[in-house]
């Protein structure tokens, strides 16, 4: 029996040759240029003549790295070439094509396609309906990406009530800005982060999917090979330019981290960013989230960087002659799972000599609708002023007041129940050149009466809120170790199997999140 999936409806120029892994075999076709369609799976009621989608080079160039991106970790060439196409193997192939021509299916739908139909060797496409998705470039990548992925096995990704009656045969994800996610095989248009998932499929409420071990273990094409190792022993060497350097790779799987070394000869500063692969500010596009770890030549940790609510990861900091080694490992958040954290990641850096300003640090906390601001730096240049800057996003930021040298703190009332992002810019005397602080998040709290039984726990954690909320359970170094939801009243959540130490346990409803330090006895 045949089986034909579809993505979720939502509200010509020359195509650019594109490839996004050449040497892979495993090809998927993204089709823009519109297609005679004869002799298919498709063909009940005669020809199709598919017309071109009529995006710009540029839109085309969008969705192929967004489709990129989604499959970047496995063994296989996402392309816009059809000679590139038409020289793979018929049985590990496919036609994607992207146009306004939907009235033969009969369905306002955004696509369709037969599952499974990756390996049958006949050319049978799928489809994605481009007029019907508004044309909308994003909306257009997340679908072609969902329907190679019914090519490829899988089915959708579908949430369940605990009476086992479906709710959603699209499973919309959670969260908002930057982390805001949703499975790729479930409904993300309005997400900034979708990936592969394990959840329960559309089969049952018992059916639990796992998105890439089906795709890996149903056709003939496997992850990617890894390209850095995991452990200290053999890590990759950063080249430098001069100062500066830059490093590559891929976490393809829940287990992988990639590990650079490199050596400081004198006192430095060190500086570098952390990105994953996007195409857009924001991390528009981008599939992992990312965590970065210093560690000194006897694999002790000197200090990790994983801001929550951004996906890349940053290191400012001053360091002593000897040898160090980074690691890029993939992670978890509030919406997201750690196992598909997955994806490609740039990093560049500089290793200069020590900054005139250096150990600037800023911290913060939020209570009674106020934000408390403390920082400390040292410096071996006078400095003329301390200003604070404020940012909705974590890009833009605005000035909020300018302090003497002298002032360490400062305190306002924020108009917006709104998360804020700030900074700390010090200003020096010789040059008036800006130098800033590490960037933390603060919101106005509003506990809607949570009440934590102790902090001192053992196999449960027990505690009483005034509202329903989504909470995460993390180990001392950020790492995601349990998440669900929990009811206005009260609440029992059970650590049984969980290590025994420093735990943290994050409460986010919209608008407002809430942080507890805990020890597992």
């Amino acid at each position: 029996m045949l089986l034909i999936l579809g993505c979720v409806l939502k509200g010509t120029a020359q195509t650019p040759k594109l490839n996004s892994y050449p040497k892979a075999t495993a090809t998927v076709f993204i089709d823009f240029d519109g297609q005679a369609v004869r002799g298919s799976a498709w063909n009940w009621d005669g020809p199709i003549d598919a017309l071109p989608s009529g995006f710009s080079p540029e839109a085309i160039t969008e969705i192929f790295n967004r489709v990129a991106e989604d499959y970047r970790i496995f063994n296989i060439n996402i392309t816009t070439d059809s000679t590139v196409f038409f020289k793979a193997p018929a049985a590990t192939r496919m036609r994607m094509i992207v146009t306004p021509t939907w009235e033969w299916y009969g369905k306002k739908v955004g696509g369709a396609s037969y599952v499974g139909s990756f390996k049958w060797g006949d050319d049978t496409p799928g489809w994605v309906f481009s007029g019907l998705l508004g044309n909308n470039v994003k909306s257009v990548a997340e679908c072609v990406s969902h329907e190679a992925g019914h090519t490829l096995g899988l089915q959708h990704q579908s949430t369940w009530s605990g009476a086992c009656v479906k709710t959603q045969e699209y499973a919309d994800g959670k969260g908002t800005g930057q982390i805001g996610w949703a499975p790729i095989m479930g409904v993300g248009y309005s997400k900034n982060l979708t990936t592969w998932h394990t959840g329960t499929s559309s089969k049952g409420c018992d059916k639990i999917q796992n998105d890439i071990d089906v795709i890996v273990k149903s056709n003939s094409f496997g992850l990617r090979d890894d390209e850095h190792v995991s452990t200290l022993t053999g890590a990759t060497p950063v080249t430098l330019m001069g100062s500066e350097f830059t490093a590559t790779g891929i976490i393809n799987t829940n287990d992988d981290k990639d590990v650079f070394t490199f050596e400081v000869h004198s006192a430095a500063n060190f500086r570098i960013n952390a990105n994953p692969q996007s195409i857009g500010p924001g991390n528009e596009g981008a599939n992992l989230d990312i965590k970065v770890s210093l560690l000194n030549h006897r694999g002790d940790t000197v200090g990790r960087y994983n801001p929550a609510e951004l996906l890349n990861a940053g290191v400012d900091s001053t360091l002593n002659p000897g040898a160090y080694y980074l690691v890029v490992d993939g992670v978890g958040n509030t919406n997201l799972n750690e196992s598909t954290s997955l994806g490609y990641y740039a990093v560049t850096g500089s290793i200069n000599q020590v900054l005139p300003i250096y150990k600037f640090q800023l911290t913060g906390n939020a209570g009674n609708n106020r934000h408390e601001l403390n920082w400390i730096y040292e410096a071996d240049e006078l400095v003329k002023a301390v200003n604070i800057q404020y940012s909705a996003d974590g890009q833009n930021f605005s000035n909020l007041v300018t302090l003497n040298t002298q002032t360490r703190t400062f305190s306002w009332k924020p108009n917006t129940q709104k998360r804020l992002y700030y900074r700390a810019q010090a200003i020096t005397v010789v040059d008036e050149r800006a130098y800033y602080s590490n960037m933390i998040t603060l919101q106005p709290k509003n506990d809607q009466g949570i009440k934590l039984r102790s902090n001192l726990i053992n196999n449960v954690i027990e505690l009483t809120t005034g509202k329903e909320y989504a909470y995460s359970l993390m180990d001392q170094t950020g790492r995601l170790l349990q998440q669900g939801r929990i009811n206005a009243g009260l609440n029992r959540i059970d650590v049984t199997t969980t290590q025994k130490g420093v735990l943290l346990l994050r409460l986010q409803a919209e608008n407002e999140s809430h942080s507890e330090k805990l020890i597992k006895q």
